[in-house]
């Protein structure tokens, strides 16, 4: 993240970018306590939530895994999903007290600087996985051609959307566009809203 002249930490789609390509990288084996209210500590905590994510998907996947397994993966992807969101959440939030007040009668934005994050976020990790299958020595030559391809078309749009990230931000700061905070509003963890759980308490 960049900082201005009054020390607050300021959005960069360049830095998000960078950050979530290391952590990606380094996450695979090990473990890393993530900290801190900070933008790029909340962009950390959330990648961490998609890296973790992708990888119980990845189980639940395993045609050798049993019904308690898939129960058991099913459960922890339902906690991350709501990290995930409760995360993209805070993130807009945090930029909403950075944006300051925002021009009332600017164009409102669809998509928050919170969810682009998120979908750069789970672009570092497709463009990751897409790598790792060009280089994969069992694969095949046509294999790893496909995967070239497609890892092409990933970063590309990785690219374009960065782009879009830090045009939004620009705009919001100089007043010609704006974005509000949209919650999410999950339903199938909270035992007042989803029947399953509270029919069966």
């Amino acid at each position: 993240m960049d900082r201005n002249e009054g020390g607050l930490e300021m959005l960069s789609a360049y830095s998000l970018t960078e950050m979530q390509d290391q952590k990606t990288q380094t996450w695979h084996g090990s473990e890393e306590a993530i900290e801190g209210k900070s933008l790029m500590a909340l962009a950390m905590a959330q990648h961490r939530a998609n890296f973790d994510l992708w990888h119980e998907e990845d189980k639940a996947r395993d045609p050798g895994a049993t019904d308690a397994d898939i129960a058991a993966v099913k459960h922890q992807i339902d906690r991350l999903n709501q990290r995930r969101n409760d995360l993209v959440e805070k993130i807009d939030e945090l930029l909403l007290i950075q944006a300051g007040a925002q021009n009332p009668t600017a164009p409102l934005n669809s998509e928050t600087p919170g969810l682009m994050i998120d979908r750069l976020s789970i672009l570092a990790l497709k463009i990751f996985h897409t790598r790792e299958e060009t280089r994969r020595e069992s694969a095949t030559e046509v294999h790893r051609q496909k995967n070239l391809a497609r890892l092409a078309v990933l970063e590309e749009q990785r690219s374009d959307l960065a782009g879009c990230l830090d045009a939004l931000w620009s705009e919001v700061l100089a007043g010609t566009r704006r974005f509000k905070l949209y919650r999410q509003m999950k339903m199938y963890n909270d035992p007042e809203l989803n029947p399953v759980l509270y029919t069966h308490r």
